[in-house]
């Protein structure tokens, strides 16, 4: 969670002027390094240029804004990182996805989500930008991975829009929000072993 088109695909630069795509990973890693550690309030335009070690006219080409620059990242997030597994079962095709989302919540867009989430009830845009970005890339992924599991004959079509569907993300969400316990591959098998698959044989 085949990947969306990526944005340099879907959306033109915000600025006016070509990109270099050469430059862009270097720009988002270094947003999302600063959201993890200054917040989406202390973070500013020139502090990003500093930190990807870019000039201001590299930044101020690409977004009029900080608000666009860290919407059309977050939109952003995921795009690359998560692809519909393909392993011939359901529960090899759920236990690659949940590998994927805990290596996702440990590196830098967990941090920098985790840095936004008390943010975005304030800044409608940047939680639109959410929805649209790395919900919609984890949504596409499972839905892909359910087509799959139905023609395996594995589950029904009712099961995607289930409560036991899911579970298959809550707990590790709650334990990577809430609890501050380490969230690591060892859990997520766990999860998958004596929670999700029981679900899963209970509603074939």
């Amino acid at each position: 969670m085949a990947a969306l088109p990526t944005a340099e695909a879907a959306r033109p630069s915000r600025g006016g002027r070509p990109r270099d795509p050469s430059r862009d990973g270097v720009i988002r890693a270094a947003i999302l390094r600063l959201l993890a550690d200054v917040g989406y309030g202390a973070l500013t335009m020139d502090a990003v240029a500093a930190e990807a070690g870019v000039g201001k006219a590299t930044i101020y080409r690409r977004w009029r804004t900080k608000q666009d620059l860290v919407v059309d990242t977050i939109a952003d997030l995921n795009r690359d990182e998560v692809h519909s597994p393909d392993t011939g079962s359901l529960e090899g095709d759920l236990r690659q996805i949940m590998h994927r989302f805990v290596g996702v919540v440990n590196g830098p867009t967990g941090a920098a989500t985790l840095s936004l989430l008390s943010t975005m009830p304030r800044h409608p845009a940047l939680a639109e930008a959410f929805r649209n970005g790395p919900l919609t890339v984890w949504n596409h992924t499972f839905e892909q991975m359910w087509d799959k599991a139905e023609a395996r004959g594995e589950i029904g079509p009712a099961f995607r829009h289930s409560v036991a569907a899911e579970s298959i993300s809550a707990l590790i969400v709650q334990r990577w929000l809430l609890t501050g316990l380490p969230v690591d591959e060892a859990y997520a098998d766990e999860v998958l072993q004596t929670v999700v698959m029981p679900l899963v044989r209970s509603q074939a």
